[in-house]
């Protein structure tokens, strides 16, 4: 493809919103909205309040991470890469706040807008959850179900080949690049997961390995392309009750398997259903709630915009100045990992922005 041709590609806008401070996703598809498909023009842009280095960087031609991705596309058949816009994008997921700018997919594209069960639970299930996860897939399956997961050992390695084996299909969004499995011990299963008729599916770039943050993001675009989420076994403080909150923030229907109290990996689910999640004994608790899959939104916990501020101990240190990451965790007294995972939670609910330095709060109408 020719320079002409580079400069011309309609990716090039995307990557222009990925690479620009202070833009995160909620605010790129509030511009997309405002200023129609041709918001990068620059006399749309003077519509905007940007500061100058936002401006530059919004229209600047990001040809070499473009040149990568196609090189990455075409590199094997059934690549994709979806912006915001494409016509693939899944409306499922474009529904949701905070829904990625962009979709890279390695598999089949058809499955989807079809009706997906994400099943989520603990990375070191006990006897009892390997023995669910395996008795609910296959009539999930049978009930025309797709299986979306994420890929991780535990119950989600365990749904995909659940699935699989049930003769399904599964989907598995990863929180890694596409070139870069994780965990490298499932790249058997990603590629039966392909060859099944399935995908894999992320929202970063391909070359990139797995970092911590990269997880709560995942965990948002399971729930988002799914109609309900089950939750097979979990802690009370486990990335699958980060997929159950997104869930409920996003509408989707969230079931979860009981346990023992003596037990803590059933703690998490226990909680749930406290809080209304649908109490799963069979796969038919599941089935008869998404009844032709329609969505019937089961509210757990209240509406972000009718419940205190998130996390408010970590809000009270990130105020409209610059706040260093090291700084916030100082002051809150947290590891830096659990205010990173935090703070990447509160930028998808547009409580704060990421920006050079640090991070600010935003400016919530």
């Amino acid at each position: 493809m020719t320079a002409a041709n580079l400069e011309q590609h309609p990716l090039l806008p995307w990557l222009a919103l990925q690479h620009t401070h202070g833009i995160g996703p909620v605010r790129a598809i509030q511009l997309r909205r405002k200023l129609g498909v041709k918001w990068y023009q620059s006399e749309q842009l003077e519509r905007c309040t940007f500061n100058a280095e936002q401006r530059l960087q919004l229209q600047t031609a990001h040809l070499d991470v473009l040149e990568a991705l196609l090189t990455w596309q075409q590199g094997a058949a059934n690549r994709h890469i979806l912006h915001w816009d494409h016509p693939d994008y899944p409306e499922q997921l474009k529904a949701t706040v905070g829904a990625p700018l962009l979709l890279f997919v390695e598999g089949e594209l058809g499955e989807l807008p079809q009706a997906q069960i994400a099943v989520v639970g603990s990375r070191h299930p006990s006897y009892v959850g390997k023995e669910n996860t395996r008795d609910l897939i296959p009539m999930l399956v049978d009930a025309g179900a797709i299986i979306t997961s994420g890929l991780a050992i535990g119950v989600d390695g365990l749904s995909h080949r659940a699935t699989l084996d049930a003769g399904g299909t599964t989907l598995a969004v990863l929180g890694s690049g596409l070139e870069r499995c994780y965990p490298k011990r499932h790249q058997r299963l990603a590629a039966e997961l392909i060859d099944g008729g399935g995908a894999l599916l992320s929202e970063c770039y391909p070359w990139l390995g797995p970092l911590a943050h990269h997880f709560p993001r995942r965990n948002r675009i399971i729930s988002g392309l799914s109609v309900g989420v089950l939750v097979v076994e979990a802690a009370e403080r486990s990335g699958s009750l980060i997929t159950a909150r997104y869930a409920i923030e996003q509408g989707r229907e969230v079931f979860a398997i009981p346990g023992a109290w003596q037990n803590p990996l059933a703690s998490g689910c226990n909680k749930l259903i406290q809080q209304g999640a649908k109490l799963v004994m069979d796969a038919n608790d599941i089935l008869e709630e998404l009844a032709a899959f329609s969505v019937a939104a089961v509210k757990i916990m209240q509406p972000m915009s009718e419940e205190l501020l998130p996390y408010p101990e970590l809000l009270d240190n990130v105020g409209l100045e610059v706040t260093a990451l090291d700084l916030i965790a100082s002051r809150c007294q947290q590891p830096v990992q659990e205010v990173l995972t935090r703070l990447v939670e509160l930028e998808l609910a547009g409580w704060v922005e990421t920006v050079p330095g640090g991070y600010v709060r935003a400016r919530r109408g």
